[in-house]
This record gives C-alpha cells, sequence and structure tokens, in this order.
C-alpha cells in the first residue's frame, strides 16, 4: 500500500503561528523581566568556596550580603565532583558579584570570616577568585556573536551552491530564516527560564545552527531527487509534501536519539548540581526540537511560497 503524503503546506499556516506564538511570549517575558547577562559578558568578581555538608541558602546569602553590603550577591552551589576525598556532600559555591570593580581584598577576608564564624561545622574554605573587566566582556561578546554572524553566512552560501537546481538563492535564503527561527527560540528559552546568557549560550547556538542546517540539508536533497523524478510540471508543494514525508520518519528518529543522549546529561547536572551543565543540555534540548521543527515546517513551506511567488523562466 502506497504511504500517503502528509501536507505540510496545508497546514503551513498551523506551523507559522506556532512559531509567531512562542515568539510573542518570549518578547513579552523579554520586555517584563528583561534578559541577565553572565559576568563572562558585563564583568564582575566570582569568589569561590569549598564546603562539606547542606546550608540554609537564604541564610547563606544574607550572611555573604552583610559582609559585603555594597554589591548585589548572587551565587550558585554545585557538588564538587573533583573532590578526591571520600566524603560525597563535598561542595562549591560560586559567589558572583557584578561591577566594574574587582572584589577587593578587604571584602574577600570579610566574606571568609563570615562564612568561617556562621557555619563553623560546614568548614568553608577559600578556592580562587576570578574577575572580568567590562570591556573584556563586551569584546568577549562582540566576538561570540561576530563568530554566529560568519558561521550563518557561510552556511547560506554553502547551500546557495549546492542547491541551484531547486533555485539555490531562495533554499539559502529560507535555510537562513529557519536558522533565525531556532536562534530566537534559544534565546526566548533563556529570557522565559531566567537563565544568565554566558559562554554556553553561544556554544549552544553554534551547534544548532550545524544541527538545524543539517536538518534543512536533508530535505532539500530529498525534494531535489523528487523533482528529478517527478518531473519539472509538477506543482512545487506537492514535491516538497511528498519530500518531506519521507525524510519525516529519519529526522525524527535522529532528533530523539540526541535527546536521549542529552536528556542523560541533563539528569547527572542535576543529580550533582552541576548548573553549568545544565545551562548547557537545557537549551541543546530545545535547540533540537526547534532544528527538527524548523527544518520542516518553517524552512520548507516558506521555500513553496517563494517558489510559487517567482515568475518561471525558460
Amino acid at each position: 500500500m502506497k504511504k500517503k503524503d502528509l501536507n505540510f503546506i496545508g497546514h503551513s499556516k498551523i506551523f507559522f503561528g506556532i512559531s509567531i506564538a512562542i515568539i510573542v511570549i518570549g518578547i513579552i517575558c523579554n520586555i517584563i523581566f528583561g534578559v541577565t547577562l553572565d559576568i563572562q559578558f558585563k564583568g564582575g568578581s566570582i569568589i569561590s568556596y569549598g564546603f562539606s555538608g547542606t546550608v540554609d541558602e537564604s541564610h547563606l546569602k544574607d550572611v555573604i550580603q552583610e559582609a559585603t553590603p555594597n554589591n548585589t550577591v548572587t551565587f550558585t552551589i554545585s557538588q564538587d565532583i573533583m573532590n578526591n576525598t571520600a566524603d560525597s556532600d563535598a561542595y562549591v559555591i560560586d559567589i558572583q558579584f557584578s561591577g566594574e570593580d574587582a572584589i577587593s581584598t578587604a571584602d574577600q577576608q570579610a566574606i571568609t570570616d563570615k562564612l568561617t564564624t556562621e557555619f563553623p561545622d560546614n568548614k568553608f574554605e577559600y578556592m580562587e577568585t576570578n574577575s572580568v573587566e567590562p570591556s573584556m566582556g563586551t569584546k568577549f561578546l562582540f566576538k561570540c556573536l561576530t563568530a554566529v554572524a560568519i558561521a550563518s553566512i557561510l552556511m547560506v552560501l554553502y547551500v546557495t551552491i549546492r542547491f541551484k537546481k531547486i533555485g539555490g538563492l531562495s533554499a539559502g535564503v529560507m535555510a537562513l530564516v529557519a536558522l533565525f527561527h531556532d536562534v530566537a527560540m534559544i534565546y526566548f528559552m533563556y529570557v522565559i527560564f531566567r537563565m544568565p546568557i554566558d559562554s554556553n549560550f553561544i556554544a549552544v547556538v553554534l551547534m544548532i545552527l550545524g544541527y538545524s542546517l543539517n536538518d534543512t540539508i536533508v530535505v532539500y536533497d530529498r525534494i531535489r531527487e523528487e523533482r528529478r523524478i517527478m518531473g519539472p510540471k509538477t506543482d512545487i508543494a506537492d514535491v516538497f509534501n511528498h519530500s518531506a514525508s519521507r525524510v519525516m520518519s529519519r529526522t525524527i528518529a535522529t532528533s530523539i536519539t540526541t535527546l536521549a543522549a542529552i536528556a542523560v546529561v541533563y539528569v547527572v547536572a542535576v543529580i550533582f548540581s552541576l548548573d553549568s551543565v545544565q545551562s548547557f543540555a537545557l537549551p541543546m534540548m530545545i535547540g533540537v526540537v526547534s532544528g527538527c521543527y524548523s527544518s520542516l515546517c518553517i524552512a520548507g513551506p516558506l521555500w513553496v511560497m517563494w517558489k510559487k511567488r517567482t515568475p518561471k523562466t525558460k
């Protein structure tokens, strides 16, 4: 029995509506909550301490705030997986201070004294201090965005050259639109979940750009083959529906396999309280889903719309 083709083009308005709705929600959250930049981008200092046992985080924040009343305190606690002792309750706390000036030696000592006094049983020990100047953070952010822009341009050029037979420019432009769609999904996920944008964000964006483009290329490649088989007189919408229906199972299976691997990483990060790994794995999962969705439901239908509006030439 011949497998029936799914009508992707007929439901394109629904697909576009879903994406637009998510983007609108993200914009509203961005206006209300704003976006948080990590110290890597806005500058500041990070002081790390090792300790054992459990502590009351609200009381811990009050203690640190009392030691440095002129600074806004934020911190993350993670399990010390590098601990070589038999103590399974070893943790690391990273205290972050935003600002143009590095944390002073006096403030460091005040924090150390307060922690050892208020939590004598937890054996707080100073580990290290890292400082980032605001100018360095700005330069780092600019370089990261430049890397994303260059990667996007090279990807579009590759698609344009490779798929000349199905309209290389239109294929490249719509692939770029799909990439922007995926970047927006990742960005708004950071905004909605109130996650600070750090170097993990740039790493996730670059990886998803490659992953999403690979899915889009698979779809375009199948369109090129099916158009040759079905003939140039076949409606371009029918060619796309047939091609997308044939590669959908492969694309979904690949995405599920990737999601399973990343989900394992995320679960391990949650168990061991590895915030830096969580901030990488969770956006990656969102990006993989968005990449699969945009290749079939955004890039393809937009490409068909472009081709239908382009006058045919001999």
